[in-house]
């Protein structure tokens, strides 16, 4: 059994660690197409003229693993044309062959390497992005096309639904890559700018954003008026923090094919708390390869290298935007948005710039890809070009691409010396009381935090929830000692078993986040829940109909209930079908509300989300066992045989014994309300029975007793004879108005 497991184990851990590497930057691809046509090129070029999505058919292999039937098309805008040989592919590995992966990527997104004589702005930059924010990652890989070396291209993680789970443990939520249809590129297009300019309904804006997702442009649409209209409200539908990380990379490294130019090259997902996160995409551009307008009046025809090394970061506050941009201007309304947004860049800068740490990573990827670069015989730059471009400036066809380092090094000068890039509080000796908090408490946070006027604690209690704020102190009232002795105190009330915060702090001058890459970042504390604080309280193995998960399928689930009057995370606790495993799946960190409920799917399938377990119910029945990382049991239960669409529930709802009844799916089992209500519809009587049951109208029924046995069926009765029948509980299933009835039966 030991050797079974730890197979087991091995294989698991080989699987996700394969998915892992495939963009691991040390690690240069090898990727073959063999078209199936000879006109490949010809057809791709005909779709891509047309504007059409369809793709052609190849064979691919990856690193020495074949694929069939795959699907081709040309991936991007600008980096594409007919008139080139080395063009960047999107390639679809289940394209025709449904669950074709290549260890767990079905999509590959191969960049051509265009506007950068260096080769390494996109690698570089997904990197550096990656320490703030949720972000693509990318390497390099040698493409062959029918065994012709094509050349050396950026392989770069797809946003799909994989990237989704990842780093958001849901992925159908709405998903929109703003990038518009018809890309206006004359100075001013709005493109995906998220104005309202474009009215009051939601279709009126498909033309400028492509939804990825099942539904959303509802969504979409209320976050293009909040952000327009109401802008105090605004942190309800977006994560403005996230957003100010994406603008502070933008303009630090002067990405301007993004938002910040032409109003395009991001994503947004709204994610299990509500909020839209903006993703950032396409970076083949960024440090200054891109010149063309920022929609401010002053860059209004572009810039040049000078000008790009001492860009504005607040353009769009203190100047005039000459095409809308509300994702930066109305955000900089907020003084504390423009503090925390330079306190971004400053981290930035520091850990990437001023330490000299980029061009250091610059030059190792140079050398890493060295061979590649003189092997590709397609590229648009000469190697001279290649080795140049890292520290010196190159001539492009519409402008000249900076060198990397002759950019940053001068940019890192200028940024250091912006107003509110320094002078800043300083934050130390940050504690957390009680020590042993548990689920209820009163939390306060205290820390040593000189030259400051205001402070402000973060805090969440999982990855569902939204981060909110609280005021700390320094007056002697908030556990921070005595007043003006530069300790501030905030308290988090009715805390959860775990909190995530962080502390934020600024003066006249400048402000500063702890952890400094805040709120991606972030301290924790935990404590262990108390046995029955979290209980198992219904579930179902036999789902054939009743609720279907968010793929459409009808799976096994669990239903846990907080049964304490505060917030509670799962994140630490366990659930097993096996009793010599306790460990077997480790819950996500979630937050399930005071007297709430969660849904654990049991359907082995954890590519659908964090919610869904890593083994399935036995229709047989078997025992759940809920365990903290002590393995100390929080709950367990053991169920029996279950007939179909019947729920094994506790009654009263959290604290009861188990009974056979209908689903009351994330919801109070004690559902003798809406029995009533139905009941006044269809008059069942007697009620309770002895010898006969009867109701006032033909119906399609079906009756169960407590153990979902299966008593009697009919198309069309109103009388059931029940004179045989055992004492008991039975529930009475209307089929025609999906209703069911519990009805008690005596001697």
């Amino acid at each position: 059994m030991m050797r079974i497991l730890c197979l087991i184990l091995f294989l698991y851990c080989s699987n996700a660690c394969a998915q892992s590497s495939f963009y691991a930057v040390d690690l240069l691809r090898e990727i073959r197409i063999y078209f199936y046509d000879s006109n490949w090129d010809h057809q791709l070029d005909s779709l891509y003229v047309q504007g059409d999505n369809e793709r052609i058919l190849a064979d691919l292999i990856i690193d020495g693993s074949t694929y069939d039937s795959v699907g081709v098309r040309y991936k991007g805008f600008s980096s594409v044309s007919v008139n080139r040989v080395k063009n960047p592919f999107n390639i679809k590995l289940d394209y025709m062959i449904d669950g074709q992966d290549h260890n767990g990527v079905d999509k590959l997104k191969l960049s051509n390497v265009y506007q950068d004589p260096s080769f390494i702005r996109e690698v570089l930059t997904y990197e550096i992005a990656a320490n703030y924010l949720p972000s693509a990652k990318a390497n390099y890989a040698n493409i062959y096309v029918n065994d012709t070396l094509w050349g050396l291209y950026t392989n770069v993680q797809a946003v799909n639904k994989g990237f989704l789970n990842d780093h958001f443990g849901n992925k159908y939520y709405p998903l929109f890559k703003c990038n518009p249809k018809n890309l206006n590129v004359s100075p001013g297009g709005e493109n995906a700018n998220l104005s309202d300019a474009h009215g009051n309904d939601s279709l009126d804006y498909q033309p400028y954003y492509d939804i990825k997702s099942d539904y959303g442009w509802e969504a979409l649409y209320n976050l293009i008026d909040t952000l327009n209209n109401y802008s105090d409200s605004v942190n309800k539908v977006l994560n403005v923090d996230r957003t100010l990380w994406m603008h502070a990379l933008n303009y630090t490294l002067i990405n301007f094919d993004s938002y910040i130019g032409y109003a395009q090259n991001y994503y947004l997902y709204k994610d299990k708390t509500g909020q839209f996160n903006p993703l950032l995409w396409d970076l083949n551009m960024s440090f200054g390869s891109f010149s063309l307008t920022d929609a401010s009046s002053i860059y209004f025809s572009g810039f040049d290298i000078l000008e790009a090394q001492n860009m504005d970061p607040l353009l769009h506050h203190t100047q005039i935007s000459v095409s809308p941009r509300p994702l930066l201007r109305n955000l900089f309304l907020n003084e504390r948005n423009r503090k925390m947004y330079l306190a971004h860049i400053r981290t930035i800068v520091n850990e990437n710039f001023s330490n000299q740490n980029y061009a250091l990573r610059g030059q190792y990827l140079q050398n890493l890809i060295d061979v590649s670069v003189q092997n590709d015989t397609n590229k648009f730059y000469s190697y001279t070009d290649f080795i140049t471009n890292l520290n010196n400036q190159v001539a492009l066809v519409t402008a000249d691409c900076p060198g990397i380092t002759q950019l940053m090094d001068a940019r890192t000068t200028y940024l250091s010396g912006y107003t509110g890039f320094s002078g800043e509080p300083i934050i130390t000796n940050i504690a957390t009381s009680p020590q042993n908090f548990i689920v209820g408490d009163d939390v306060w946070i205290t820390a040593n935090i000189t030259d400051a006027t205001d402070a402000i604690l973060g805090y969440r209690f999982g990855a569902n929830m939204a981060f909110k704020t609280t005021t700390m102190f320094d007056d002697g009232n908030h556990n921070d000692g005595t007043a003006n002795d530069g300790v501030f105190g905030g308290v988090i009330s009715n805390s959860a078993n775990k909190v995530d915060y962080y502390l934020y702090a600024d003066n006249d001058s400048a402000g500063v986040f702890s952890p400094v890459r805040a709120a991606y970042e972030f301290y924790s504390i935990q404590s262990q829940l108390n046995v029955g604080d979290v209980v198992i309280n219904e579930i179902m193995s036999n789902n054939i109909s009743t609720t279907s998960d968010a793929n459409g399928k009808f799976e096994d689930w669990i239903e846990l209930y907080n049964t304490t009057s505060s917030p509670v995370s799962t994140a630490g606790l366990f659930l097993t079908d096996t009793l010599g495993l306790l460990q077997k799946w480790e819950l996500p960190d979630y937050t399930i509300p005071a007297n709430g409920y969660a849904i654990i799917w049991a359907d082995e399938d954890g590519g659908q989300g964090d919610l869904h377990a890593n083994f399935k119910l036995s229709n047989f029945g078997e025992q759940l066992i809920l365990t903290n990382a002590d393995s100390l049991v929080i709950d367990s239960i053991t169920y029996l045989t279950q007939a179909d669409d019947i729920a094994f529930a506790r009654l009263p709802n959290g604290s009861g014994p188990f009974i056979m009844q209908a689903s009351t799916f994330k919801a109070n089992n004690d559902f003798i309300n809406s029995i009533t209500e139905k009941q006044e519809q269809i008059k069942v009587y007697p009620n309770p029975f002895s010898d006969f049951i009867k109701w006032n109208s033909f119906e399609g029924i079906e009756v169960r007793d407590i153990l979902g046995k299966l008593m009697y069926t009919s198309e069309n009765t109103n009388r059931i004879s029940t004179s045989t029948w055992n004492t008991g509980i039975y529930f009475i299933h209307l089929k025609d108005k999906n209703q069911t009835i519990k009805v008690i039966k005596i001697q």
